[in-house]
């Protein structure tokens, strides 16, 4: 029978029980699909917050980051009882079975893999949770908090130190065995767990996801330009600025492009974890129907994927700017009507310029109908844009 440790002794008087239980814990981990776990010191992370703060002068900061750098690099602001951390990693796919194919009329957009499947937050969260119940059976009055990707702590930090894998030159951690492909969580516990070790691997001399970045946005190896980034671009809910439209390509949301090309991610795609498996309707869908798609259908389409987080308007107006990639013809009916009709001024003004970039005689009289009777400045100024396009650059 395992002994059970009192609340609130001293954890460290027996070394032996300690081991025995982290081997308890690296076990149940596992029968419940956790595919890597790690364990690491609740020490300061000091070289992130240099990092950090650097980062931050930079103007590098995307703005959905915890703002308050000191808990993000002090695990005992966000639990003073903290004495070590558990992070956990689950493999999601890198490939999608039978992927339905763009044709003619007919195009398609790509959501990132990280928005495949049913919402990772969720998943990750319902195995920390098993994993706490787990803990407080085995150790009255332990106390833990669970943090994914929301929480204030960097999850690849914590990761790395738990010996997971390493910070790649892409910012993603890389993992021995499933690459990048991996999603991270973790655990903050009042348990003094032994610490692992990391993991010494690198990158080398390879700079591919650098030099394949579509916006330069990884400025050097192991640092991003938020702003320049494209996944960070396709969650905006504001216009995308006009030198970045054509990267985004056919992206809808998120961006894999510096993982695809990581020589660590080669031949690996793992399926076992079934919720992450995609529906390939929803991770490539049709293009022109996004434009009209209603609140209620796309929450029923796309709700369980953490590609849905910001609403369908982000989504919508990256597939305008897909079309525009494609210059599909047949999107000129349906782009005038979210020009002439829709109400959000970023979906219309979006529309001109996808209109100018797909060309042809009846997009240019849709914009010049257009401008007669647009009464907002910024729509206006995207229709003016288009038509000096279509006339001096076509």
């Amino acid at each position: 029978m395992n002994k059970q440790l009192e609340p609130h002794q001293d954890f460290t008087y027996d070394s032996k029980a300690i081991a025995k239980l982290k081997e308890e814990v690296i076990h149940f981990s596992h029968s419940i699909g956790i595919d890597k776990i790690g364990f690491a010191s609740a020490d300061p992370f000091l070289a992130l917050k240099e990092r950090l703060y650097g980062h931050r002068e930079k103007g590098y900061e995307s703005g959905f980051e915890e703002k308050d750098i000191e808990k993000r690099t002090h695990p005992e602001l966000s639990m003073p009882e903290v004495k070590s951390i558990i992070a956990i990693a689950l493999a999601y796919p890198s490939r999608m079975e039978a992927p339905p194919k763009s044709e003619k009329g007919a195009y398609r957009g790509i959501m990132a893999r990280a928005a495949w499947g049913d919402d990772y937050h969720t998943v990750l969260r319902d195995k920390l949770k098993q994993l706490e119940v787990f803990l407080h059976e085995k150790i009255p009055g332990i106390i833990t908090e669970s943090m994914v990707d929301t929480g204030v702590l960097s999850d690849r930090a914590v990761a790395e130190r738990s010996g997971l894998g390493w910070v790649g030159k892409n910012t993603s951690l890389i993992t021995p065995e499933f690459g990048s492909w991996v999603y991270l969580g973790e655990m903050l516990t009042s348990f003094p767990f032994s610490p692992d070790t990391p993991v010494e691997e690198g990158c080398g001399d390879c700079t591919l996801c650098i030099d394949s970045c579509p916006t330069g946005a990884i400025v050097q190896g192991g640092q991003l330009d938020s702003h320049r980034c494209v996944a960070f671009l396709t969650q905006l809910k504001d216009y995308i600025p006009d030198k970045y439209r054509e990267a985004i390509g056919n992206r809808l949301y998120g961006c894999d492009t510096c993982q695809q090309v990581c020589p660590k991610n080669r031949k690996i795609n793992f399926t076992h974890q079934t919720e992450f498996i995609p529906d390939p309707e929803s991770a490539k869908p049709l293009l022109k129907p996004l434009l009209s798609i209603s609140k209620k259908e796309f929450a029923s389409r796309f709700g369980r994927s953490s590609g849905s987080w910001r609403g369908k308007k982000p989504i919508q107006r990256n597939a305008i700017l897909a079309l525009a990639f494609f210059k599909d013809k047949t999107a000129v009916e349906p782009l005038a009507d979210v020009l002439q009709h829709d109400t959000r001024p970023v979906m219309r003004g979006t529309a001109a310029w996808a209109l100018s970039r797909i060309g042809g005689e009846e997009a240019q009289k849709v914009l010049k109908n257009a401008k007669n009777a647009e009464k907002d400045g910024t729509v206006r100024n995207e229709i003016e844009k288009g038509l000096f396009f279509m006339e001096n650059v076509e």
